[in-house]
């Protein structure tokens, strides 16, 4: 299982560097939800500031149904050096719609950068936000040729990924994602007393942020490199090889 780092900016990203920790960096702007995205320049100086060998991610934000807009978006991250593009699909209702965003994001993507791997991100609350129903996803995501799902939550206060859904509906959905060939990637408010349990389930990454800042506030909190250190030795417990590289 691979440890997941949500960042924000420079300042973070060299934190973790200096932990010495081998983590996917997940570029996001916290301020805009979720899966909020951050400014091409602030993309761009992260991915120079890092060794080419370091994983970076980028989310293009909890997009609402503009397929185009969506589309665009994930070209521009992709052009950037990010080995992940992260779409959350918070304003997909039907599954048609679904499908028909996911493969023009992955079109969009792999046409000009097909290395670069896209992440289908759903939410665990999606019933409280009247998003798409996460169950079938796993089936659309391989149809539109999408690399990996991250399953997450929207609302980031005083709940988390298991307060919306059981072990074993985790398991279910991790092996149905493997048996399509995808990496899944589990959130939501997680912390350093999850690992185990998210382990557990076959996920692929453990994906954090609050967990590694100050007070656990994922806004305002400021990432420590102690804190990355702890959890990056407890996720390293439970390695296991994965298909992400």
């Amino acid at each position: 299982m691979k440890l997941l780092i949500s960042i924000k900016n420079k300042t973070e990203a060299l934190e973790i560097f200096k932990s010495e920790c081998d983590v996917i960096y997940d570029i996001k702007n916290p301020d805009e939800g979720s899966l909020g995205a951050n400014f091409p320049t602030v993309i761009s100086d992260i991915r120079d500031l890092l060794p080419e060998y370091v994983k970076i991610s980028a989310t293009i934000g909890d997009m609402p149904n503009l397929p185009g807009t969506a589309s665009l978006a994930a070209y521009g991250a992709s052009m950037l050096g990010v080995n992940f593009v992260k779409v959350g699909l918070f304003g997909v209702k039907t599954y048609s719609q679904t499908t028909f965003m996911l493969k023009k994001i992955s079109e969009s993507v792999k046409t000009f950068c097909p290395k670069v791997k896209v992440v289908a991100g759903v939410y665990a609350d999606y019933k409280n936000i009247e998003s798409i129903n996460i169950s079938n996803i796993q089936k659309i995501a391989k149809n539109c040729n999408i690399d990996g799902i991250l399953m997450d939550t929207a609302n980031k206060n005083k709940t988390k990924l298991f307060d919306f859904v059981k072990n074993d509906e985790l398991k279910e959905f991790v092996n149905k994602a493997h048996k399509y060939d995808l990496f899944v990637a589990l959130a939501g408010s997680l912390d350093v007393n999850d690992v185990e349990r998210i382990w557990s389930t076959g996920a692929d990454i453990f994906g954090v942020r609050g967990a590694v800042c100050e007070k656990k506030d994922r806004k305002k909190g400021q990432l420590k490199k102690e804190l990355v250190k702890e959890l990056y030795k407890k996720v390293n417990m439970f390695h296991s090889k994965t298909n992400l590289v």
